[in-house]
């Protein structure tokens, strides 16, 4: 029975990973440029899916940028690659309807 379980959910973690994928080219091609909250966001969702939690030393006060971006990732620590790749999605979408 168990093992009937996790082949069933294989599908549904591919088609995530699909829609994900989709996702990231689409993200390339929105209409107008995102504003730089929702860059950080897309970029902390990505990194989180990809990666998993935030590594390595924030960046000083004055590497702007790259402090920006760190922060945004830390600040959904935890959060699963799944999660991250759905919220990722929802901002996409979001994106290519406005």
């Amino acid at each position: 029975r168990a093992k009937e379980d996790s082949m069933a959910a294989a599908p549904k973690k591919d088609d995530l990973k699909a829609k994900f994928e989709a996702a990231a080219a689409a993200a390339k091609q929105t209409k107008k440029k995102p504003d730089n909250a929702t860059l950080l966001k897309l970029y902390s969702y990505y990194k989180q899916a990809t990666e998993g939690d935030v590594q390595g030393k924030q960046p000083g006060v004055f590497e702007f940028v790259a402090r920006a971006k760190y922060d945004a990732w830390a600040k959904i620590k935890g959060m699963s690659a799944d999660e991250a790749m759905q919220n990722y999605i929802k901002q996409v979408e979001k994106l290519n309807r406005d």
